[in-house]
C-alpha cells in the first residue's frame, strides 16, 4: 500500500499546492489560465512531439491498446446517453453529463500518474490516448453539445466537419500529426532540437497538475448535485469497468493483439478524472454548475479511486 501511496501522493500534493497557492491569493484563477494555456499549446505538444518522433512507428502503433481505449470510451458514452436520456432534466444536461463520464483528463492528471508508474512508456500512452479522445470521444461530445442547442439547423456532417477543422488546427492535434509523420519516415531529431523537446516536455506534469488544484478554487458550486455525482460516478466507476471489459473483449477477439500491461493501462486511463476543460465547454452552453461540481468531485474522489485501481491493476 506504502507504493501506492507514492504514487497517489505527489499527485495529490502538487493538486493541493496549486489550490492553495489561489485560494491564498499568492496567484489568482485567471493566472491558472494563462499558466494552463502554457501547458496545453507548448509543454504538451512538445511532449507529445518527442515522445512520438523519438520512437520507431512500430513500438507506438498499438492498435490492440487503442481499440479497447476506445471501446471502453464508446461504450460509456452510449450508456451514458441511455441513462441520462432517462434522468436529465433537457438535451442539454444530457450532452454534458455524457461529456463527463467519457472524456478523461490524460493530460494534467493521466500523464503525471504514468510518469510514476510507467516512466518509459508514459509520453507514448499519453500520444495514443489523446490520438483516441481528439480524434474520437471529444469530437462526438461537442457534436451532441451543439445538437442539443439547436440554434441553427445543420446536418450532424456540417458540425462534425466544423469541429474537426477547429481540432486540427490546436498545437496537440499538429504536435501529433508531426510527431507520427517523423516516425513514420524515421526523421532524425537534431540533438540541440530534442533537447529543447526535452525541457519543454518536462515542465509539463507538476505544472499541470498546479493548474489543475488552482482551477478548483472558484468553481460556482450552485449546480444539480444529484447529476453532479452521478458524473463523477460514470467517469471514475463505470468507465473503468467497461474499460476493462473492453480489455477481456479484445484479448478473447484477437488473442496477443494487447499485452497484459497495456490491457491495465488502458483501464488506468479510464479511471482518471474528467478533463480539466470541462466546466469551459459546458459554460459555453449556460450548464457550468453540474459541471463544475462533478469535476470537483470526480478530481478530489480520484484519489481513493485511483488508488483503489493500482492495487486492484497491481
Amino acid at each position: 500500500m506504502s507504493a501506492i501511496f507514492s504514487i497517489t501522493f505527489p499527485i495529490y500534493a502538487a493538486i493541493a499546492i496549486g489550490y492553495v497557492l489561489v485560494a491564498r491569493g499568492v496567484f489568482v484563477r485567471d493566472d491558472m489560465l494563462v499558466l494552463g494555456r502554457y501547458v496545453l499549446n507548448i509543454a504538451m505538444p512538445a511532449l507529445l512531439f518527442h515522445a512520438l518522433a523519438s520512437r520507431p512507428l512500430g513500438q507506438i502503433a498499438d492498435v490492440g491498446y487503442m481499440t479497447a481505449y476506445l471501446l471502453g470510451g464508446v461504450a460509456v458514452m452510449g450508456l451514458g446517453f441511455v441513462w441520462f436520456s432517462l434522468t436529465a432534466a433537457d438535451k442539454g444536461r444530457r450532452a454534458v453529463a455524457v461529456m463527463g463520464v467519457s472524456c478523461p483528463n490524460s493530460g494534467y492528471v493521466g500523464y503525471p500518474v504514468m510518469l510514476l508508474v510507467i516512466p518509459d512508456q508514459a509520453g507514448v500512452i499519453l500520444a495514443l490516448n489523446m490520438l483516441v479522445e481528439l480524434v474520437v470521444l471529444i469530437p462526438l461530445s461537442l457534436i451532441l453539445l451543439d445538437l442539443s442547442q439547436e440554434r441553427e439547423r445543420v446536418s450532424p456532417w456540417v458540425r462534425a466537419r466544423r469541429i474537426a477543422v477547429d481540432l486540427l488546427k490546436r498545437p496537440l492535434m499538429i504536435a501529433l500529426i508531426l510527431g507520427l509523420a517523423a516516425s513514420a519516415l524515421d526523421l532524425p531529431v537534431p540533438g540541440t532540437v530534442e533537447k529543447l523537446f526535452q525541457m519543454l516536455a518536462s515542465s509539463a506534469a507538476a505544472l499541470a497538475l498546479v493548474v489543475i488544484g488552482g482551477s478548483l478554487v472558484g468553481l460556482p458550486l450552485n449546480g444539480n448535485r444529484s447529476m453532479a455525482v452521478q458524473i463523477a460516478v460514470g467517469k471514475l466507476v463505470v468507465h473503468p469497468a467497461l474499460a476493462a471489459a473492453a480489455v477481456v473483449l479484445v484479448s478473447a477477439l484477437a488473442p496477443g493483439a494487447l499485452s497484459e500491461p497495456m490491457g491495465r493501462v488502458a483501464i488506468l486511463s479510464a479511471a482518471m478524472p474528467i478533463m480539466g476543460i470541462y466546466p469551459v465547454l459546458a459554460q459555453e452552453r449556460g450548464l457550468g454548475g453540474a459541471a463544475s461540481l462533478a469535476l470537483l468531485v470526480a478530481t478530489t474522489a480520484a484519489f481513493g479511486t485511483l488508488s483503489l485501481a493500482l492495487v486492484w491493476l497491481g
